[in-house]
């Protein structure tokens, strides 16, 4: 194996490490938004895991560049990465504006579509 191909892979694991990280983010908000209905500190856990659900959609990102562009990898997971990135956002922006009629459908979809992309890598 060269070098190369040594490098493409890490990138690669580390692309496969992002999004499992974003799925998991994207369970632990479902496991908070349940506590938020019934424990005192459920919003608290819930906004929190919003942020870390959204950083772990910017590092999906960032690996899938890094993937594509000097790994030498295929473009498609960079624009996958984009499209949870703006689904995350709105689903903050649906969040902050209590609007859960969209809000809850919206995250169980993207919980599945991360799953679905994650078992297919």
């Amino acid at each position: 194996m060269t070098t190369t191909q040594v490098t493409a892979q890490r990138r690669f694991s580390f692309l496969r490490i992002a999004m499992a990280l974003q799925t998991l983010t994207i369970l632990l908000q479902a496991v908070s938004a349940g506590l938020l209905l019934t424990a005192s500190y459920g919003e608290t856990l819930h906004s929190a895991g919003a942020r870390v659900m959204y950083g772990a959609s910017m590092l999906y990102v960032i690996a899938a560049v890094l993937a594509w562009k000097p790994g030498g990898g295929p473009v498609t997971p960079v624009w996958q990465a984009c499209g949870f990135l703006a689904l995350a956002s709105v689903q903050v922006v649906l969040g902050i504006a209590h609007v859960p009629s969209v809000h809850l459908p919206l995250g169980v979809l993207m919980f599945g579509l991360s799953l679905l992309v994650l078992a297919r890598r």
